[in-house]
């Protein structure tokens, strides 16, 4: 197919609430045909469903349809709405729409296209798709467009995952928004002010899917097939989000799957960790990454002994030495070991004990606020870590083993793998708890 044609259906009168659309549409468009794709916007379909709600503040309604903020600038959100729709202000709506209320998105706009179709079918006995649309704002790009929020009798997703192009090379990770391409088509003729609100594409018959197939819930997704899950979501968060959600989602993780850590991201986490402040514009931070199984476990043999050794030197039983050598066993679980060290360079000597003593203490609060940011950055790359203090207790093993310079001080050991299940959830602490005010 090399052509198609795409024209507005005039003659709609303005929807109330309780009206049939589909009875409004056959009776504004009945040369509608086998094949047929008629797309919808939203507006009229959230009036027809009564779907228009007093509010003076809209802001009090965008609440109330948000799920999760996903980012905010100024008075400007992006959330995440009950439908599972990330788009601005929840797709709440105060245009066209009588003062003192909005418009709130239709509650199930996949049923709401399959009403549609249902009906369509019953007046006119034709099989058409139907895709009910509405405008969003999209990521990198200026500019907004009618995208497809349901679906019914439309191959909504065109995937192409393993054809082949014009030149014979494999296709892996083509998969076309057909919906939205069709939701597109149908504004440039609809428009936003011209009281057009239904648009018709003929020509496509490829798309729209057979009466009984795809019908049911379980048989299609609808519009939703296209919304991406959070696990395959990488841009789930804006950027103030994303890095209040990593800081809050680090756990300490002390089981891990045997999937491979990838070096690139581990490297990505200690580039955030050397931005952390220091004093006297220094960097004590310096990270030793044990890549391969023989170097972690030379290591842990080596602590392990060392450690035996001192349980027993301060008399421990040997079923108390075996407990704990159990428990320090989170480091050999992990595909993945880093020791974060602490190097004095740039240290100031004052011979004066206090002074010193402080000196060196700001060196360590530096260390921390390293080890915590590349702690942070690996959640954000979806890697469950474990900080372990370990190190600290045979720094002179850990130096020898890894031939570490003499200034080098470990500063524990950090596990660091994918996480093998979610992690507990976090109980509230009050935050007031925390804070003197003077």
């Amino acid at each position: 197919m090399t052509s198609y044609r795409v024209w507005a259906v005039p003659g709609l009168p303005e929807v109330q609430p309780g009206d049939d659309l589909a009875k409004l549409i056959a009776g504004a468009a009945p040369e509608l045909t086998d094949g047929d794709v008629v797309l919808v916007t939203s507006k009229i379909v959230s009036k027809a469903e009564g779907r228009i709600v007093q509010a003076q503040d809209r802001e009090a309604a965008i609440d109330a349809e948000t799920v999760r903020v996903v980012a905010r600038r100024g008075a400007l959100r992006i959330v995440e709405n009950k439908q599972g729709l990330v788009m601005a202000a929840a797709g709440v709506d105060a245009s066209n729409t009588p003062a003192g209320t909005v418009l709130l998105l239709p509650e199930d706009a996949d049923s709401s296209a399959r009403v549609i179709r249902r009906g369509l079918r019953d007046t006119l006995g034709v099989e058409v798709g139907v895709v009910v649309t509405d405008t969003f704002g999209r990521p990198w790009r200026n500019g907004l467009t009618d995208v497809a929020i349901g679906a019914a009798g439309v191959r909504v997703l065109d995937d192409l995952r393993g054809g082949q192009d014009a030149y014979g090379n494999p296709l892996s990770a083509t998969v076309v928004a057909t919906a939205d391409e069709l939701a597109a088509a149908g504004d440039l003729v609809k428009g936003k002010a011209a009281g057009l609100p239904v648009a018709v594409v003929r020509g496509l018959p490829h798309v729209v899917t057979a009466h009984g197939e795809g019908e049911g819930e379980d048989q299609d997704g609808g519009a939703r097939a296209m919304v991406r899950v959070a696990a395959d979501d990488m841009f789930r968060l804006g950027t103030s989000e994303a890095v209040r959600e990593a800081v809050t989602q680090r756990r300490t993780v002390r089981e891990f799957t045997n999937d491979p850590v990838d070096p690139g991201a581990v490297r990505r986490a200690v580039a955030a960790a050397v931005t952390a402040p220091a004093p006297h514009h220094t960097a004590p931070w310096r990270f030793v990454l044990l890549e391969s199984a023989g170097s972690r476990t030379r290591l842990l043999d080596a602590m392990r002994d060392a450690w035996i050794e001192d349980l027993r030197r301060d008399g421990k039983s040997e079923e108390s030495v075996a407990k704990r050598v159990r428990r320090g066993e989170v480091l050999r679980r992990a595909p993945y070991l880093a020791v974060p060290c602490m190097v004095l360079d740039g240290s100031h000597t004052y011979g004066d004990p206090r002074r010193d003593a402080a000196e060196r203490e700001m060196f360590t609060v530096a260390t921390g606020a390293g080890v915590q940011n590349f702690l942070v950055a690996l959640a954000g790359e979806r890697l469950g870590s474990a900080w372990v203090s370990s190190t600290m207790f045979c720094r002179d093993v850990v130096r020898e083993v890894l031939g570490l310079p003499a200034e080098w001080e470990p500063m524990g050991a950090v596990a660091i793998g994918r996480p093998a299940g979610a992690p507990a959830e976090r109980a509230e602490r009050d935050v007031e708890g925390f804070i003197a005010v003077r």
